[in-house]
């Protein structure tokens, strides 16, 4: 148990130092700014089909599921509002940092680990490149730019995925639903939502790149790395989403 532990605390203490690294190398030239773009693309470009599938069968379960629930209690006239605070302050973030970022991770991690099993960063370390700049850098400022991007795509995508089964499955007055959701959803509703994605895209980055660099034990060690990825980033998410959600309530509600 105490062997766990200490395992914990240094995993935690090398994420939080690699954070450090990181924002001390973000204004060192060069700007790297084709391997910026690149990322954008692998992160965002390529993740989107999984991001926007996601989204719309979320608003329409949990648009669903309201309808049928609240109808009991004759506040179907809400469902709209309740459905887009879910979506704009929980479920896009939430369920994009989770989805996307456990991708994103995992091929941060299976890339680094790779360089790192082969020594490709030893090498660079030799070469006199600054690994750090090169290859964790641009892959944060692409996380930074992407993960808000694709938060505020699943949210439209959510949203209007829910008012399709309102519309069409419970025969809502279109007007009517779009009058009482924009109402009640203030523009802080959807900007909680996208001040969240930004901080998971932070973390989803340094855990996937720190899982990388550690990575130890040829190609079983890398599909340890891989597979460790995945659950620490789902957690990060979880965790994090109370402790942000506290911290935004008590500061703008």
């Amino acid at each position: 148990m105490e062997a766990y532990w200490r395992r914990t605390a240094m995993w935690y203490g090398g994420v939080g130092l690699l954070a450090a690294r990181v924002v001390r190398n973000l204004a060192l030239p060069p700007a790297y700014t084709r391997l910026v773009v690149r990322e954008m693309e692998l992160m965002g470009v390529r993740s989107l089909g999984v991001a926007m599938i996601a989204a719309v069968f979320t608003g329409m379960v949990f648009a669903l599921q309201s309808a049928a629930n609240m109808a009991r209690f004759g506040a179907e006239a809400y469902v709209g509002p309740v459905t887009a605070l879910a979506i704009l302050r929980e479920l896009g973030p939430v369920l994009t940092a989770i989805l996307v970022g456990g991708k994103v991770a995992s091929g941060i991690t299976a890339e680094l680990g790779s360089m790192k099993v082969t020594e490709q960063i030893d090498a660079l370390r030799a070469l006199g490149v600054n690994y750090v700049k090169r290859l964790i850098v641009p892959r944060l400022l692409a996380a930074l730019l992407v993960f808000p991007l694709i938060t505020a795509l699943a949210d439209l995508i959510g949203l209007l995925g829910g008012a399709a089964i309102m519309f069409f499955e419970r025969r809502a007055d279109p007007w009517t639903y779009w009058n009482v959701t924009t109402y009640w959803v203030l523009p802080r509703d959807f900007l909680m939502g996208i001040a969240k994605s930004v901080v998971f895209g932070v973390l989803v980055t340094l855990i996937g790149c720190y899982n990388g660099l550690e990575t130890e034990g040829g190609t079983e060690g890398l599909g340890r790395a891989t597979t460790a990825t995945v659950v620490h980033v789902t957690m990060a998410v979880i965790v994090s989403d109370f402790f942000l959600t506290k911290l935004l309530l008590a500061l703008f509600w």
